[in-house]
């Protein structure tokens, strides 16, 4: 096993593997052992950090039966227990799953299990399926997310909150004891529409622009930056302190090429777009586009290897390789 740790001083932005934890029709459903080794190898090859996705069961309406998926939380309490160095971020929670409240609660105990590598990716939800199925009301997302992020926020960034709204209340609420960071987990909201963006400026500490919505290339990211910026303003914050975040789909040779399939019903980001590509190429040409959202201003790239499997990701190897060395 190839380990490459030592040239992450010199890296231009810190390098994610999206952890395999959903059913995919070439893999099938990766049992814990698989996702651990898989996790062990990226942090010792050289990622930063590791991220999991949040869906209870998938339906992409392709004449397939629905996917299963791991609960991403449970698995990320196992994922800090088991690493050591990297990062641990979620990409993103849906708010609907869980009582915000209790989520603060949930996300200072695993920052304390990881020893302050947790990042609290959150979101508004999307895939109507899934609310469904699980008994999860789906109508208001975006009054629900907006109640549950300013609890969230409060508790996380000053250890109380007295909140009551129409969806979620907090009355009196403590966040006690408190993990090894006063504030606690820095918070991702991943989102480009403008509401969503206003709650980003007000309370968040990074943005996510994932694959899907960025068209999987540097210029989706030229195009909605300006779209995060201005919300910035709106709200009276300085768009320099929002740090920014993109996702990546790379393929490995033989993966299910579901991206040729668009639009994709019940995902609304493929809705009228054209239709996604992974990047591909050798590992310098690879590098070289992830260097372009470093030129762009992220600070952190989260690859989405479709097709990775404990033999498939030291592939990545000659690619982060490349990377640092640019």
């Amino acid at each position: 096993m190839t380990s490459i740790q030592s040239n992450r001083t010199n890296r231009p932005a810190k390098l994610g593997l999206m952890i395999p934890h959903t059913e995919k029709k070439a893999t099938g459903m990766r049992r814990w052992a698989e996702i651990r080794e898989v996790a062990e190898i990226a942090e010792d090859i050289g990622f930063d950090s590791l991220w999991v996705v949040d869906h209870l069961l998938f339906d992409l309406q392709d004449n397939d039966p629905p996917k299963g998926v791991w609960e991403c939380w449970s698995l990320l309490s196992a994922l800090a227990a088991s690493t050591k160095t990297v990062e641990l971020g979620t990409l993103v929670l849906g708010m609907g799953y869980r009582n915000p409240a209790l989520l603060a609660k949930m996300a200072d105990t695993v920052d304390e299990i990881s020893g302050g590598r947790l990042i609290l990716g959150v979101g508004a939800g999307y895939h109507k399926f899934e609310y469904d199925a699980f008994g999860y009301p789906f109508d208001y997302k975006y009054s629900r997310f907006a109640e549950g992020i300013e609890i969230l926020h409060g508790l996380l960034k000053n250890g109380h909150i007295d909140f009551q709204g129409k969806f979620y209340s907090a009355r009196e609420c403590e966040l006690k004891p408190r993990g090894p960071r006063s504030e606690g987990p820095p918070i991702l909201i991943g989102s480009k529409g403008h509401k969503m963006l206003r709650l980003v400026g007000r309370y968040a500490d990074m943005w996510n622009g994932f694959w899907d919505d960025l068209g999987n290339s540097p210029q989706g990211l030229i195009a909605t930056r300006p779209l995060v910026d201005d919300a910035c303003e709106e709200v009276g914050r300085d768009p320099a302190t929002l740090a920014r975040t993109v996702g990546v789909l790379i393929a490995e040779d033989g993966a299910d090429p579901w991206w040729d399939i668009a639009p994709i019903d019940n995902i609304p980001a493929t809705m009228g777009a054209p239709v996604l590509k992974p990047l591909n190429g050798t590992p310098a040409d690879v590098a070289s586009v992830l260097r372009m959202y470093v030129d762009e201003g992220v600070s952190t790239i989260q690859i989405h290897l479709d097709g990775v499997t404990p033999k498939t990701i030291e592939k990545l190897v000659p690619v982060i390789e490349a990377f640092d060395a640019n």
